[in-house]
């Protein structure tokens, strides 16, 4: 679903992003690991269509993305950090635009809002305006609209920031039923959400790839580590370090 070959970002003298190349197949959940500034956010940006790679290829289930940018987009389903939010609009009403956005009207939209309102438990606010919900609920409505036309591959950049233990619990069981029949990635500096939610972890340092594989086998790339916090620590470098 998600084929991403030799990718690269430069912003002017620095690069973001070097020679990043990975695979995610239907069925697959990919936990996207990295230091601050070790290039996530620029990938999934370039993944999605929103930066356009300084070289490099990617193609959504089988679309060119800078090829044909528009129909691949159609397949992609993409929570960003810090989503924007209308604070004027109800729940109902903010996704309800979300989904004409995508094309879908009638009574297949309210299909479609009742279906995100129950996946994201979201029925109680319904009716509330976004500016009078939580931080929590927020973060719920953000995801819920990235879901809306039921795509085929999600992009989620740190999807349980903000949320409370059980919040977090309910979106990690949310992103792992999902990740049955789609193509996800997720960004998180939560390790735990690996072992909860992925099938694959990848860890990024630098703009490169310093490790890929299942939970399982990132844990005996160090020896003697018994969780991945360990090997994520032996494996990258601090933000401060020169």
């Amino acid at each position: 679903m998600i084929q991403v070959q030799n990718l690269r970002k430069e912003f002017g003298a620095k690069v973001a992003v070097d020679n990043v190349s990975f695979t995610v197949n239907k069925g697959e959940v990919l936990g996207f690991l990295g230091p601050n500034g070790a290039g996530k956010s620029t990938s999934m940006r370039m993944v999605t269509g929103y930066f356009r790679p300084t070289s490099g290829s990617i193609k959504i289930g089988g679309v060119d993305m800078l090829e044909n940018p528009e129909l691949a987009k159609q397949s992609i389903g993409y929570l960003p950090e810090n989503a924007p939010l209308y604070s004027d609009m109800t729940v109902a009403s903010f996704l309800g635009f979300c989904a004409e956005v995508r094309g879908i009207t009638g009574a297949a939209k309210s299909k479609a809002i009742d279906r995100v309102l129950d996946l994201c438990f979201l029925h109680r606010v319904r009716n509330q305006s976004v500016d009078t919900l939580s931080k929590g609920y927020r973060h719920r409505t953000c995801f819920a609209q990235s879901i809306i036309h039921d795509p085929d591959v999600l992009i989620l950049d740190e999807p349980t920031d903000g949320l409370d233990p059980n919040q977090k619990h309910e979106v990690r069981q949310l992103i792992k039923n999902m990740g049955k029949d789609k193509a996800i990635i997720f960004s998180t500096h939560i390790l735990e959400e690996v072992d909860a939610a992925c099938s694959r972890a990848m860890i990024i340092d630098r703009g490169k790839v310093v490790a890929d594989g299942t939970p399982a086998s990132l844990r005996k790339l160090v020896p003697g580590a018994t969780s991945l916090d360990e090997v994520f620590r032996s494996i990258t470098r601090s933000d401060l370090e020169k």
